[in-house]
């Protein structure tokens, strides 16, 4: 079954994620076309509105800086990655716009609203030869021109207040990880599922390499252990789409 809602999901491996609003407009999440399981190149990328990185760490930056240079679009993003965006992307300081969680933005005829993530973030800065900090990792809120919602969760273990983004904003569908070492495994994504109270589920980080071992079978089963047969997990090819 699909979403029904006017709002085209499609999947590119790992947490690299192309939303089509039903105003038209293009979202990239975590643009990692780079991943090994990505049917698509970063440079064949045609539109984006919106981008949205929910965390510092390469394989959720991958290609947005080279993306965001190219084709200008709205950037929300924690207020770190801004003050260093700032530095590194056309427009300087009006490139991205810094926030954090428990905020809200309307860019591009779209809410955002960053929710929390237990996760850690961060890159390596050869020059420096320490960790470069982005601000803390982070999840979205996304709500379409009809009120359709999306989350995704970015890099995250479950957290008990996965249940105030179930209460707050509602989302319509969760893109929740479940490879497990770096992130919840299909056990915990199940637990979020239910704190979450949403019916529809788009597994991600998962695959890319052998360790992110959980499978949407394995989440599946975990949401059947929990009672929640009504919850319907869309387990997409690499470059396939959901809508």
């Amino acid at each position: 079954m699909g979403l029904g809602r006017e709002t085209t999901i499609t999947w590119y491996g790992h947490a690299c994620v192309e939303v089509t609003t039903p105003g038209g407009k293009t979202i990239l999440i975590d643009p990692w076309f780079g991943n090994p399981l990505s049917p698509k190149a970063a440079d064949s990328v045609s539109a984006c509105d919106l981008l949205l990185v929910t965390h510092g760490h390469g394989d959720h930056m991958g290609d947005a800086v080279a993306i965001a240079s190219r084709l200008r679009p709205a950037w929300p993003c924690i207020h770190e990655m801004s003050l260093w965006l700032a530095r590194r992307l056309p427009g300087g300081g009006d490139a991205a716009t810094g926030m954090n969680k428990g905020g809200t933005v309307s860019v591009a005829g779209l809410t955002i609203t960053m929710t929390h993530a237990d996760h850690s973030a961060g890159d390596w800065n050869a020059e420096g030869g320490v960790p470069l900090y982005l601000g803390e990792p982070a999840g979205f809120v996304v709500q379409m021109e009809n009120d359709f919602r999306i989350y995704h969760a970015g890099d995250t273990a479950v957290f008990g207040d996965m249940r105030l983004i179930g209460e707050l904003y509602r989302p319509d569908v969760a893109l929740l990880p479940i490879g497990g070492h770096y992130t919840m495994g299909p056990r915990e994504a199940a637990l979020a599922v239910e704190l979450l109270g949403v019916k529809h589920v788009v597994p991600i980080h998962y695959g890319t390499f052998p360790i992110l071992a959980g499978t949407p079978d394995e989440l599946r089963a975990a949401l059947t252990a929990r009672g929640l047969t009504d919850v319907e997990v869309h387990a997409l090819d690499p470059g396939a789409s959901l809508d």
